[in-house]
């Protein structure tokens, strides 16, 4: 397998960012970022403009966050090729989604802050959509803004990557609980918009600039081979559904980069001869074990079965032998702080 790295979930001036896409191409390339998704507010004009593809060695994918009529139960939608009324519910985007051949993510689900009165939260209440492909397991922005107070919000301002510390407890909670029913994928998202606030009345700051969300919360896509880096038709094409392709499987992980750069992080199953990836569900017999590969650094490595924690290892790699069916899914901590978050394998359900 190949890995990529990117960044998902950013917002230019074609909706609420403050940036061109100029500006987070530059950006996402001097951090040497494998792609990005853009993903402004009801809106593919990038898109039709013509901006994606690739800029250099950064593949710019253009998706929509699309939103009901009461700016709630937000959706990354990928794949597409027109958005869709904020008029109708989710229930009924998620499904149109899907039936014209995109893929979609779930945006914040548990949004929950009050730092800012001009900024709400914008959470997830339609769990009864049936057509998901996944959810944003954990978003910068939501984070930073739900930890934010009087008290260290000058700080939180200077120092916008050391407040960035775990996916809430909520989420990952829901999305091992879903796991049981079917496959739902967990991905990453940095929700930037490089906002410019006024400070004490008299000057204005960027707050998060692009670069320095780029160095939060990634994406890494594990791809069956080298992608071709072309803009020409059907090389172009492969590229996008390949991407688009295990953004669906679930083939990826998470990771915190300001604690470490996780490329080379692997987990999967095995049985006997056979190897399975996350996202795969597989049947369960005695024999499977599953192997963890961190990238050349010890840190600890927690085994979730069903939302539970059942074992931890402190060590480089780690091998556990399943005595039962489940989802299973590991968090790797460095220096006792989350930094990687694995997908699902699921065994035996």
């Amino acid at each position: 397998m190949v890995e990529y790295v990117g960044a998902i979930h950013i917002h230019s001036n074609y909706s609420d960012g403050s940036g061109t896409i100029e500006d987070i191409k530059k950006a996402a390339q001097e951090v040497y970022l494998d792609y990005i998704i853009l993903t402004d507010h009801n809106t593919l004009r990038a898109k039709d403009d013509g901006q994606e593809g690739w800029h250099n060695n950064t593949f710019l994918l253009v998706g929509a966050e699309i939103n009901d009529k009461r700016n709630l139960n937000h959706y990354l939608a990928l794949g597409i090729d027109k958005t869709f009324s904020t008029r109708i519910s989710a229930k009924e985007y998620v499904k149109k989604v899907k039936e014209k051949g995109g893929i979609g993510f779930i945006a914040h689900p548990f949004e929950e802050r009050s730092s800012m009165d001009e900024h709400p939260p914008y959470p997830w209440n339609q769990w009864d959509a049936e057509h998901y492909n996944g959810i944003e397991i954990w978003n910068h922005m939501s984070e930073w803004m739900e930890g934010l107070n009087e008290t260290n919000k000058y700080n939180y301002f200077i120092h916008p990557l050391k407040s960035i510390i775990s996916p809430s407890a909520k989420t990952l909670k829901k999305w091992d609980e879903l796991n049981l029913k079917r496959k739902v994928v967990g991905i990453g998202g940095v929700d930037a918009h490089a906002h410019k606030l006024n400070l004490l009345g008299f000057f204005e700051v960027e707050v998060f600039p692009y670069k320095v969300l780029f160095k939060s919360i990634r994406t890494h896509l594990l791809c069956d081979s080298k992608l071709n880096k072309s803009n020409k038709g059907v090389e172009f094409v492969e590229d996008k559904n390949e991407i688009l392709k295990v953004l669906k499987s679930g083939r990826l992980f998470v990771s915190n980069y300001y604690r470490g750069d996780a490329k080379g992080f692997r987990f999967f199953a095995q049985d006997s001869n056979l190897i399975y990836q996350m996202g795969e569900t597989v049947e369960f017999n005695e024999k499977i074990k599953l192997r963890v590969i961190l990238p050349n650094i010890s840190a600890t490595i927690k085994l979730i079965a069903n939302g539970n924690q059942i074992d931890e290892v402190e060590n480089v790699d780690a091998e556990f032998r399943i005595n039962k069916p489940g989802a299973y899914r590991v968090e790797i901590y460095l220096d006792g702080k989350p930094w990687i978050y694995s997908n699902h394998i699921r065994i035996g359900i």
